[in-house]
């Protein structure tokens, strides 16, 4: 469901976005693909060298290798591709590589040549009508996905080798497939297992040293890397675009994929119930819980995902089937007393609605900084409080109980430092931030640090801002649990 607010707020560059999104395609694939930045600046350019009409003749518009360990979103990058050029996430050919791990399989793809058993019984997989089937009228440019490819028989990555330099493939009755308009994706957890050795080593002197994010980037890339050079020959290694290493998802973009999925089953509740339909009420709290039972780095969003439909979906169809929920009603997820799993209920007339994102305090005299951060973050459904001196910050938080605040260094009436201070005595469990455009005062310094206070240094983007307030947030749910 669309809050109306969110859907004025954002005034006319909102409903240009909607309108046409693929003149904002890189913003709307990094909502749909949470925490792989790269691989969607990757991506993007390609299509729109063919938009443009500069795509190269006489192969595909781009081939694209996608390694990581499972979870990680390599498939989902696709499929919302799919969704923004054709407005759904079913218009890509997948070809399953699973399916033809045996040789004789692989001609399924293609189909039998003349002269064969079953020679016009046998329709390919891979074909000019499937490929045309899997545009739009949007766009003409189609989407082919070999997933997992490591698992498929060698003789599939021989048939492709035409296809990726070429850009055509041969049938089995002689007629000829076009992939010139073309995506073609690959797909695969080669190397995973060493990747995830090195994320979370279990023994050796690196055991319990966490690395550095940017040195760990690097050398899951080079065991990706090595593990396609292992598997396959040089010859189709270097027929491929780009190889995109896929990174393990952070705090950060689980708590992001988490609000998709809520938002997503909201919607098929909607969908599919229609005039039946309820409202589902996830406190904060609660999306923390479900973040904390469903994540692991080995297993990634999909263990989230198992979480979610075992602990809110199943039960939610139960309360449907046994006519628990009324048309219009509001359910409310909360963490049931044992903190083993979770109490559905529906709530009473004029009960209060509990927040499904934090309360988030800005406090800043520049009111250009103060309605920027205020949009943004809104958009995202974070409700926001804002101050513009030390005293009316202190008389909101005595009536509104935040559960972060963001606090400019310089204020009218005093400095964010003093005020941060302050805050916390009010609200002890209240995080808070600094912000600041030079440097502190190194006793202010020493304030922040004793105090646990980050600082951020302006400028700085607002996403910055709300990763900083989620890690820290679920850092107190995960200690309080």
């Amino acid at each position: 469901m669309v809050d109306s607010k969110k859907s004025t707020g954002t005034g006319g560059r909102a409903r240009k976005a909607a309108a046409d999104p693929m003149e904002n395609l890189t913003a709307i694939l990094s909502q749909k693909v949470v925490g792989q930045p790269a691989a969607t600046s990757v991506i993007v350019p390609y299509i729109q060298m063919f938009q443009a009409g500069l795509a190269p003749e006489g192969r595909p518009v781009g081939i694209f290798l996608l390694l990581g360990p499972t979870g990680t979103g390599k498939t989902k990058t696709v499929e919302a591709l799919a969704e923004v050029l054709h407005g759904s996430a079913k218009n890509l050919l997948k070809i399953d590589c699973g399916e033809f791990q045996m040789e004789h399989e692989v001609a399924k793809l293609i189909g039998a040549p003349p002269g064969y058993l079953g020679h016009r019984e046998t329709q390919p997989m891979l074909s000019q009508q499937k490929l045309t089937a899997v545009t739009s009228d949007s766009s003409s440019l189609s989407l082919v996905l070999f997933d997992e490819i490591e698992k498929a028989a060698p003789s599939l990555t021989r048939l492709l080798l035409g296809v990726l330099d070429k850009g055509v493939l041969r049938l089995g009755d002689n007629s000829s497939v076009n992939f010139e308009k073309s995506l073609v994706f690959l797909t695969s957890n080669l190397g995973a297992r060493e990747m995830m050795k090195e994320i979370n080593p279990n023994f050796g002197f690196s055991a319990g040293a966490p690395g550095v994010r940017g040195d760990i980037t690097s050398k899951l890339e080079n065991i990706a890397l090595a593990a396609v050079r292992k598997k396959f020959s040089p010859e189709f290694v270097n027929r491929i675009d780009c190889v995109i290493t896929y990174q393990p998802l952070t705090a950060e973009s689980l708590s992001a994929i988490v609000d998709h999925q809520i938002l997503d089953l909201q919607n098929h509740v909607n969908t599919r119930l229609a005039s039946r339909c309820f409202q589902i009420e996830v406190p904060f709290e609660t999306r923390q819980w479900l973040i904390e039972k469903g994540t692991s780095s080995e297993y990634g969003a999909r263990e989230l995902n198992r979480t979610i439909h075992r602990h809110l979906t199943q039960p939610l169809a139960t309360m449907v089937a046994t006519g628990q929920v009324d048309a219009g009603a509001r359910v409310r997820v909360e963490i049931a007393s044992d903190r083993a799993s979770l109490a559905l209920r529906p709530t009473r007339t004029g009960e209060a609605e509990a927040p499904s994102h934090p309360t988030v305090l800005l406090v800043d005299d520049n009111r250009d900084l103060l309605h920027f951060l205020e949009r943004l973050m809104a958009e995202a459904g974070w409700r926001l409080l804002t101050a513009e001196s030390a005293s009316e910050a202190r008389r909101i938080v005595a009536d509104q109980k935040p559960n972060a605040a963001l606090l400019d260094y310089m204020l009218p009436d005093g400095n964010g430092v003093e005020l941060g201070v302050q805050l916390r005595r009010q609200a002890p469990k209240m995080q808070v931030i600094m912000m600041t455009g030079s440097v502190l005062p190194p006793e202010d310094e020493a304030v922040c640090e004793e105090h646990d206070f980050p600082v951020l240094r302006k400028p700085f983007l607002a996403t910055e801002v709300m990763n900083q307030i989620r890690s820290r947030l679920a850092a107190v749910f995960s200690a309080k649990g």
